[in-house]
């Protein structure tokens, strides 16, 4: 039997993507229309030449496809116009019969047209198009995307003036047919709102059929919903909800009936490859699991879930390495996408082909008064920066991080750590203690006027990271001690706790109490806690975008009166936070998260999360294979017997030498010789080999779960601490950070540079500059002119950040005016020399 020819192997590969979108394919000798709803016919004879497939829909010739070898791929847009040739032609017994689905196919690469667009372009798709999506395409009077050109006019009530923006550059980048826009907008500026509004319009104005609004945890999926439910539009009085169905998944099951679905990327990873999701999966960032530079996950067609399924798929906190790890789960949708983002990096604006349609950065936002600033107190103490030592045969105390029990152990050798360490395998309550205590005397210090009406000092709504779970309960208990309050004062905000992290969360933004938040990761990042005006860092952070994340929850603006809610001795608005700094996490190293010439560092935890989630490829394994064989010399036989019970029978270490073995060369070919029963002279093919080589992997892995992972976690939680009682800690620093007066000192100078470099060309500084003051005029329009400029091409010279670091290097306790008009006259007196010091206009 003759080998197929390349042509002939790309027809049996169309031939089987068609029948999996529930196609029926026959040849002409067979034909029989009424077989179904969808028929794709071979070689259907035209005048132009018989055409490879004839698309018919119900009884209507509809669509072409055209076949070519993979070889062709790179020049599929050459064959557009063969394959226009043959929509175009006369069709033996039917006629002229515009065929509107251009369609041009490898069997590996599938492009698209649909011929009654305002501006017909071809684009790649995952898989062919379902007849009944092609019906329902033939029955609308216009297509989508000439429906995205009628949008009618924004109206800019109840919006802010960069949600204005995005939303009309949004909608002029679809009206554009541009597959990808990034949205970014700094955090509290309201991106889920933007979203919210955008696909409102799509729903009613562009006759959208479902919208995927994608998150990457379950909180913010959450959080996504609540807002839904909360929306009002512009020109309706309902709720969203009211007007359309919104459902949040929570199950593998997805309503037809959704015209907005809230879902993660991992449950959704999930559904189309037809497997259950362990629930853990959406309490952690992706970003988090796997930044490593890894191949797209597998994804396979799923009929339950076409690629046409969405139209619009907006992706929420997009900046994260979801679209390395889990792109093809994006790409598996024949969408727009649409990301947003606080935080881009170089990756997020590659992927959205650098179509921002929005660019809102913290420092315009904190101009605009959307969101407020920051000042940075620091805490220095000598362990935390030069760490400890224990001595031999010293007698110390060793707890197992999860139960907590304690145990008492003669050192045999000198015990040496650095401040990295602690609270990870070396605990010092001193440390911990001194922090707390310095942060808690600093606080009268950081909010002077935070007092009640009996005198007593309010603790400002705070948030404190922890570097473990661990951690964060040392952290609890010496704040309720040094606080001397109850256990309503300070409270744990984790996914891992006994009480339901949402009421905590709920409390913590809206009563009194708790006070105090402490949290590893489940509020670090999205979630939206207005009163906040205190973020404690215990724990360093790598990643420079997370560490914005983590920033960006203290920079939300909130009124006076939602402030009072909860804190009812602040006066007025919340005008500012406080970064306290207690571990170094300002000046420390932060690299690009999932940055191409850097190899990220992944835990244990991490790795086997990856595998789980189908990350099959060699480094992972290896890696994964090298921890395993570590961790198997800390078990004892007890935890021996439990991963033995999860993996149906093999210990860690057959797990690592499963790993290890995936990629033997000589093994992966003998098995493809006996696989594909080849001879001692035929040749291995690389995609035999590939073959072969994902068998292996899929069984070495098959026993990694997310059980297992809970369970090696827990086991490695158990493993003891040293706690050093013996060093007692003592605070080196507490106070504004050194830098601040230089800042603002540059601060000044950078205003009055701009000022000077713009004398001549606005008519306020011009009034200044030139005329003497007695016959100065300043308007309002001129001064709105200045500062409308000033926001625009210096947004870092805020008129409140100049305000504070001229008030302060001058020494002046004088009111800020709540007007930046009133702000920005005072600031070009002073900087012109009119004042000696700062002094209110009104003065």
């Amino acid at each position: 039997m003759s080998p197929l020819t390349p042509e002939q192997q790309a027809r049996e590969r169309i031939d089987a993507q068609l029948k999996q979108a529930g196609w029926l394919v026959q040849s002409m000798s067979e034909l029989d229309l009424s077989a179904g709803s969808g028929v794709a016919i071979r070689e259907y004879p035209t005048d132009s030449g018989p055409m490879d497939y004839l698309l018919v829909v119900d009884g209507q010739a509809a669509g072409v496809i055209e076949a070519k070898r993979d070889e062709e791929g790179h020049r599929l847009n050459t064959v557009e116009l063969q394959s226009t040739r043959y929509a175009t032609a006369n069709l033996k017994h039917l006629g002229q019969v515009p065929l509107r689905f251009i369609h041009e196919a490898t069997g590996a690469i599938t492009r698209y047209t649909d011929s009654r667009d305002p501006k017909p372009r071809a684009r790649e798709i995952f898989q062919f198009p379902r007849p009944e999506t092609l019906a329902q395409r033939l029955a609308e009077p216009d297509t989508l995307r000439t429906r995205l050109t009628h949008f009618p006019e924004l109206q800019a009530h109840g919006l802010r003036e960069c949600q204005f923006r995005a939303i009309g550059n949004l909608e002029a980048s679809l009206a554009e047919n541009r597959p990808r826009a990034l949205i970014q907008m700094a955090t509290g500026a309201g991106k889920t709102f933007t979203a919210i509004t955008s696909i409102y319009r799509l729903l009613k104005f562009a006759d959208a059929k479902r919208v995927l609004f994608l998150v990457d945890t379950r909180n913010l999926g959450e959080q996504a919903e609540g807002e839904f439910y909360q929306y009002i539009p512009q020109d309706d009085n309902r709720k969203f909800t009211e007007l359309y169905t919104v459902c949040r998944l929570t199950s593998s099951h997805i309503p037809k009936d959704a015209q907005v679905v809230i879902c993660t990327i991992q449950r959704l990873y999930s559904i189309l490859k037809g497997e259950p999701l362990d629930e853990t999966a959406e309490e952690t960032v992706p970003d988090d699991l796997v930044t490593l530079r890894k191949p797209p996950l597998p994804v396979v067609y799923n009929p339950r879930i076409s690629p046409e399924f969405f139209e619009f798929m907006v992706i929420d906190e997009c900046h994260r390495s979801i679209y390395n790890l889990w792109r093809q789960v994006l790409e598996y949708f024949d969408s727009f996408l649409i990301g947003l983002t606080a935080t881009p990096d170089k990756r997020t604006y590659g992927f959205f082909q650098q179509n921002v349609v929005s660019e809102y950065t913290l420092e315009q936002s904190v101009a605009d008064g959307v969101n407020v600033d920051h000042r940075v107190w620091r805490i220095a103490t000598e362990i935390t920066q030069g760490g400890g030592q224990l001595e031999a045969r010293e007698l110390v105390e060793k707890r197992e991080r999860l139960s907590r029990k304690k145990r008492w152990e003669q050192l045999d050798e000198e015990v040496t750590y650095q401040g990295t360490q602690l609270d990870r395998s070396v605990v010092n309550e001193s440390q911990i203690r001194q922090v707390i205590r310095a942060f808690r005397d600093g606080l009268p210090r950081m909010f002077p006027e935070r007092y009640t009406e009996t005198n007593t000092f309010q603790v400002p709504k705070t948030l404190i990271f922890a570097k473990t779970d661990s951690h964060a309960d040392d952290i609890i208990r010496v704040v309720r001690e040094e606080f001397a309050e109850g256990n309503d004062f300070c409270k744990k905000v984790t996914y891992r706790t006994e009480e339901d992290p949402k009421s905590v969360l709920a409390s913590f933004r809206n009563d009194y109490h708790p006070r105090i938040a402490v949290t590893v990761d489940m509020i670090a990042t999205g979630t939206d806690v207005k009163p906040l005006e205190c973020l404690l860092f215990m724990r360093d952070v790598k990643s420079r975008n997370y560490y914005m994340q983590m920033v960006g929850r203290g920079t939300r603006s909130l009124d006076a009166d939602g402030l009072a809610v909860v804190s009812n001795a602040a006066r007025g608005p919340k005008r500012e936070f406080i970064l306290v700094d207690a571990i170094g996490v300002k000046d420390s190293e932060k690299k690009d998260t999932g940055s191409l010439e850097k190899k990220p560092s992944l835990s244990q935890k991490d790795l086997m999360t990856g595998v789980v989630m189908g990350v099959r490829d060699e480094p992972t394994l290896s890696s994964l294979a090298g921890r395993f064989a570590r961790f198997a010399k800390r078990l004892n036989v007890e935890q021996q017997r439990q991963v033995k019970e999860l993996t149906g029978g093999a210990s860690l270490n057959d797990l690592a030498g499963g790993l290890l073995a995936v990629d033997d060369p000589d093994a992966i070919d003998s098995e493809a010789r006996k696989q594909f029963e080849l001879g001692p002279n035929e040749t291995i093919t690389s995609v035999q080999r590939e073959q072969v080589r994902n068998q292996r992997a899929q069984a070495a892995c098959a026993p990694i779960t997310g059980k297992l992972t809970t369970l090696l976690e827990d086991i490695r939680e158990r493993q003891e601490q040293t706690l050093d009682a013996t060093n007692l800690d003592s605070v080196t620093y507490s106070g504004w950070d050194t830098d601040l007066d230089a800042q603002r000192a540059h601060l000044r100078q950078e205003f009055e540079q701009w000022l000077a470099s713009h004398r001549d060309e606005i008519t306020a500084l011009t009034i200044y500059y030139a005329q003497p003051q007695r016959r100065a005029e300043i308007t309002q329009r001129t001064i709105t002119e200045l500062l409308e400029r000033l926001k625009q091409e210096k947004p870092t010279l805020a008129p409140v950040k100049v305000w504070d670091a001229y008030a302060a290097l001058d020494e002046v306790n004088v009111t800020r005016p709540e007007r930046e008009l009133t702000q920005i006259v005072a600031l070009v007196r002073r900087a012109c020399g009119w004042d000696d010091r700062l002094t209110p206009y009104a003065d």
